[in-house]
């Protein structure tokens, strides 16, 4: 779980936050009450972002191949004003 901190807070104590980063607590950081950083041990990998490759990359290999063809250059950027 992922302790709110705010900014002004995390100025102030921050040394104290590493600390607890050092000990595998994450923080989140907020300014007026929204977040603006996220503070995490640094070997350990991004839950949300791993579960949402692996989630991407698995629709990816069900989605059917399409044939489009070979496409030029040209009829690639071609402009159709």
């Amino acid at each position: 779980m992922e302790e709110v901190v705010s900014a002004a807070d995390a100025n102030r104590k921050f040394s104290l936050l590493l600390r607890g980063v050092r000990d595998g607590q994450s923080y989140v950081v907020t300014s007026h009450g929204r977040p603006v950083a996220r503070i995490v041990p640094a070997g350990q990998p991004d839950a949300v972002a791993s579960r949402s490759r692996t989630a991407l990359l698995s629709r990816l290999k069900r989605q059917p191949v399409v044939e489009a063809g070979r496409w030029s250059r040209d009829e690639l950027y071609e402009d159709e004003r």
